[in-house]
């Protein structure tokens, strides 16, 4: 029996990337505001990968910050991606308050965001 744990990827093709899909999810998708973020979601059917898109603003800082807060949501979502209950479309935004926040407070409100939207298995 191989009971290796599943592979935490997250390659291009679970990542969303055209404008129009943006704009889809946050139209017709449901919304939840937490900490440091804002996810707006689509579910998928059953069998279909999780994907994410991330949105940054220059709000939130330089260059460096805003890629900063992107690859913070980004891994938040590549550690916990198999923890969904059912797949989804997810765009995560990041709000100002991000800025500076270490890895743990991000994966804290990604977390709780999940759970309050009843997209995370317990």
């Amino acid at each position: 029996m191989n009971t290796a744990p599943k592979r935490l990827r997250l390659g291009r093709s679970l990542r969303l990337a055209q404008n129009r899909d943006f704009v889809r999810i946050r139209q017709r998708g449901e919304r939840l505001a937490l900490g440091c973020l804002i996810a707006n979601w689509n579910k998928l059917p059953e069998g279909s990968p999780p994907k994410m898109g991330v949105v940054t603003s220059k709000k939130i800082g330089n260059a460096p910050e805003r890629s900063r807060a992107r690859r913070l949501l980004r891994e938040s979502f590549r550690q916990h991606q198999h923890e969904l209950i059912r797949p989804v479309e997810l765009v995560l935004v990041a709000r100002n308050s991000i800025a500076g926040k270490p890895y743990a407070a991000v994966e804290k409100d990604f977390l709780a965001v999940l759970r309050r939207a009843n997209l995370l298995r317990n």
